[in-house]
């Protein structure tokens, strides 16, 4: 564990990306400040271990597990797809005269 010293108003930078800063000294209370990008959690301590024995509670729980859905067969009537009566027509390569050279 590194130990540092810190007056009131110094801090201390981590990874570039998390400052804590000593904002005042009452008795034998240290409030510090911490500002830490969005995406890094910042927990007390004692909030941080009922959240993880929370976790871990929820993991061993005596709930069942949801079972995975299987396909009922009697709904698995197929859908025959076919094209509709416009495209089913042979289409006609040959060039439009009504449509060559329209000014």
């Amino acid at each position: 564990m590194l130990i540092l010293s810190r007056k009131v108003g110094e801090s201390i930078i981590i990874a570039g990306r998390i400052t804590v800063k000593v904002v005042r000294v009452e008795g034998d209370v240290v409030k510090v400040g911490i500002q830490a990008p969005s995406d890094v959690p910042v927990h007390r301590e004692e909030v941080y271990r009922e959240i993880q024995n929370n976790n871990r509670e929820a993991l061993t729980s005596g709930r069942p597990a949801i079972p995975k859905l299987r396909p009922d067969p009697a709904s698995s009537t197929r859908t025959e797809v076919r094209p509709c009566e416009c495209h089913s027509r042979t289409l006609n390569t040959e060039p439009n005269p009504q449509t060559i050279n329209r000014k």
